[in-house]
């Protein structure tokens, strides 16, 4: 690589070309080169001068170290996006890129902190085929079991997931096709996974992470390759569905509950287990309590209702956030381990990235530092003459206020 930057990883400029949604050949508009030098860029035939790779971190808004520090382990477990066939590639590259990121940041934390003990069942089938739904309405239970959920109602997904080892992360990925994904990291054996915020609700995300749950406890060791045959897709799909349905709406406690399986019967039912109309609908037909011919009608009604668009109680149950990333960056600041500045030089990584990936507010990880305000004391004269103690003034530490004006 002659004329190069010494130590250019390949691997980074893909991944970060990826995150970005950019083509080869977009960004090779973007910095006025060939298609052809990304390309060698990226296969590691040639790196970029130093400045093209200035010119690159600009247009990609990374730091330079970004492209010098070697990627990962990853490993080659699945990776389970919710929808193949509705979401196009670019998408699919961009957000696994995004929760590689995630991983990057969780891999720097874990220096400082100790995150949640994994503890997360896994059913160790390698064939999809020999998973039976009563598999499945055993692994949902074990998962409440071993988490002492008891058969109620849960009432915070995410952060049951957050205390079992897995690293959550939620933001906006850019289109409505795109539900989740997930994955085990070879990089430290830990399960994460990603939820898409743009159609947020506080149903559809806990049905959104009931689902990549399922993925991580079913079918984490399933290869790769099986996903791309759209049968074999299909069925681990409707597994995952299976799951999530018996995780968040326990067979006997549920259908005890259910005093009409009809849309007027479960909707009061909503707000108390926080799962949407629709996914109790399925629910009730996998427990055997309305058969196909009732289903359809339900269907139909459903559709009547409008309610594919938006189910009543949307707007008003409160959306669940993801807390372990967020909480182990403040801590790391307001102990005074790291400060903004080091941590991102330490994850490599913009500001405005880290807060997304990390659920902070806008601009916390960019604020200025907080200030030392020094307070007013008396004259010594004056002290003496009151029999006060000037001893006792000190510099307190005023913390600054961040985007939103919140201390």
């Amino acid at each position: 690589m002659r004329n190069g930057t010494p130590g250019f990883q390949s691997e980074r400029l893909v991944e970060g070309r990826d995150s970005r949604g950019l083509t080869q050949v977009a960004l090779a508009d973007l910095i006025n080169r060939t298609s052809s030098s990304i390309s060698r860029w990226e296969a590691g035939n040639q790196s970029p001068e130093p400045e093209a790779l200035e010119i690159l971190a600009r247009a990609l808004n990374l730091p330079i170290t970004f492209f010098l520090r070697p990627q990962p382990t990853h490993g080659d477990n699945p990776i389970f996006f919710r929808s193949m066939a509705s979401t196009t590639q670019a998408l699919r590259r961009r957000t696994c890129g995004r929760l590689h990121w995630a991983e990057d940041i969780a891999l720097v934390l874990q220096e400082w902190l100790d995150l949640p003990t994994i503890d997360v069942p896994r059913l160790n089938v390698s064939d999809y085929r020999e998973i039976g739904e009563a598999d499945i309405e055993r692994m949902a239970s074990e998962c409440r079991q071993q988490w002492n959920l008891g058969t109620g109602p849960i009432s915070d997904v995410l952060l049951v997931l957050e205390n079992a080892g897995i690293c959550v992360v939620k933001e906006e990925v850019g289109s409505v096709a795109m539900d989740g994904l997930s994955h085990w990291s070879d990089a430290d054996q830990r399960p994460y996974i990603l939820i898409a915020s743009d159609k947020d609700t506080c149903a559809r995300s806990r049905l959104d992470a009931a689902h990549e749950l399922a993925h991580l406890v079913l079918h984490s060791c399933i290869k790769e390759r099986t996903l791309s045959d759209a049968a074999a897709f299909k069925e681990i799909e409707r597994q995952a569905f299976l799951f999530a349905g018996a995780f968040l709406l326990p067979a006997e406690s549920f259908a005890a509950e259910i005093w009409s399986p009809s849309l007027n019967g479960l909707l009061p039912l909503k707000e108390r287990w926080r799962v949407s109309v629709g996914a109790m609908v399925k629910r009730c037909r996998n427990l055997g309590m309305v058969n196909d011919e009732y289903e359809q009608r339900l269907w139909k009604h459903y559709s009547a209702r409008g309610w594919r668009k938006a189910e009543p109680l949307d707007d008003t149950i409160p959306v669940e956030t993801p807390r372990l990333l967020s909480r182990s960056v403040r801590l790391l600041i307001d102990e005074h381990i790291r400060t903004r500045e080091q941590l991102l030089d330490d994850f490599r990584l913009p500001a405005s990235d880290v807060e997304s990936l990390c659920g902070l507010p806008r601009g916390y990880m960019s604020s200025p530092s907080a200030e030392l305000v020094t307070l007013p004391r008396l004259k010594e004269q004056v002290a003496a003459e009151h029999g006060a103690d000037c001893a006792g003034a000190t510099l307190i530490p005023f913390r600054s206020r961040d985007a939103k004006g919140e201390l």
